[in-house]
């Protein structure tokens, strides 16, 4: 089974096209200090964490409890270092309106639900129309490099947000994964 992901971590996404949305546990519980509500994205000082701010009345809470915190003005924050980070990659640009939804609206309440728009969206986005778990061979994702608008700077950072792979392969993003 696979947790939610906050624009979860490349391999995180290999496994989810190989195991399909039903994989992900609607009922766990939610774990501090994970992907859950975290993500690294890279930028020209190398991985920089994004985290967004929960709310929960008790310990532990199920993972659809958990709800979205408007402390520390985070949506802006972290739309503001996705531009700088990726402003410069070949396809932020395009992606922008896309991607900006989830920072500029507040439709979601629930961790739960933000995640799984995003996910679904990233989905949408690096056109994988329908997820055939039966179909792939059984192989565990395995890190490959990829081109990244700051690798001169830092060196391959591996295994960031899927953020990372989308902005700086475009429509091949899927091939990678």
């Amino acid at each position: 089974m696979l947790h939610t992901t906050f624009f979860g971590p490349v391999s995180w996404y290999g496994q989810l096209i190989r195991e399909g949305l039903d994989a992900i546990d609607n009922g766990e519980n939610y774990v501090k200090q994970t992907t859950r509500n975290h993500c690294m994205i890279g930028t020209a000082n190398g991985r920089l964490k994004l985290t967004v701010p929960v709310s929960i009345e008790r310990h532990p809470s199920a993972i659809t409890e958990v709800r979205l915190s408007d402390h520390d003005n985070w949506r802006t924050k972290h739309w503001n270092a996705l531009a700088t980070a990726y402003g410069q990659s070949p396809f932020f640009d395009y992606y922008a309106d896309d991607l900006r939804v989830f920072f500029d609206e507040r439709r979601w309440e629930l961790l739960w639900d933000y995640n799984m728009a995003i996910t679904r969206k990233m989905l949408e986005l690096l056109d994988v129309v329908e997820l055939c778990p039966q179909s792939l061979p059984n192989r565990e994702w395995k890190a490959r490099p990829y081109w990244q608008v700051h690798q001169q700077r830092t060196g391959f950072l591996e295994d960031l947000s899927i953020l990372d792979l989308l902005c700086n392969m475009g429509p091949e993003a899927v091939c990678y994964l």
